[in-house]
């Protein structure tokens, strides 16, 4: 016999419905796209100070080595990289579900069966964003304005919706009865 949650295919498949439905919660997804672009802002200085202060220490050890220090510029971009995916990783992989910016602004993500991020997918979120960024510029916001749950392509694609934490706990938290 098949099992039905493998996808048998000569039996029905009941998939799982979306946790988010715009419609029923529409708090949920209230102001998410404006507070994604300033979590990204956060995200940014908190990825670039770390950066910055290896670069500078790089070239004041070239100058205390009389400019042997300075071969170690080449390793400074592929650990930015490094770091980037780490922190992204790690932030969404963890408790939270959401990166220093994201928990700030409110936020935090969400696969859209309604599970918390992991590392891996975390990693892969900054991986896809950065290169939709880096082929589309800014355009990639429009296609948030044109769907209900304010996914971008790269949530669209990994299958990750970005919601109002607060809003989210709330909803989730049982009746409580006296």
């Amino acid at each position: 016999m098949f099992d039905n949650s493998l996808g048998n295919p000569n039996g029905p498949v009941n998939p799982q419905p979306h946790a988010f439905d715009p419609l029923a919660q529409p708090e949920l997804f209230r102001g998410v796209l404006t507070r994604r672009v300033f979590a990204f802002l956060i995200d940014l200085v908190v990825l670039s100070v770390p950066v910055i202060l290896v670069y500078l220490f790089i070239a004041v050890f070239g100058l205390v080595t009389l400019g042997l220090g300075w071969a170690l510029f080449w390793l400074a971009w592929p650990a930015s990289v490094v770091w980037a995916l780490i922190y992204y990783g790690a932030s969404i992989g963890g408790p939270h579900s959401a990166t220093v910016g994201m928990r700030v602004m409110d936020l935090e993500l969400r696969t859209w069966y309604g599970a918390p991020g992991y590392f891996v997918l975390g990693a892969m979120h900054a991986v896809l964003f950065y290169i939709s960024i880096s082929v589309l510029t800014p355009l990639i916001l429009l296609v948030g304005l044109f769907n209900g749950r304010r996914q971008l392509l790269h949530d669209l694609v990994l299958g990750t919706v970005v919601v109002n934490s607060s809003v989210r706990t709330q909803a989730a938290q049982p009746a409580r009865t006296f």
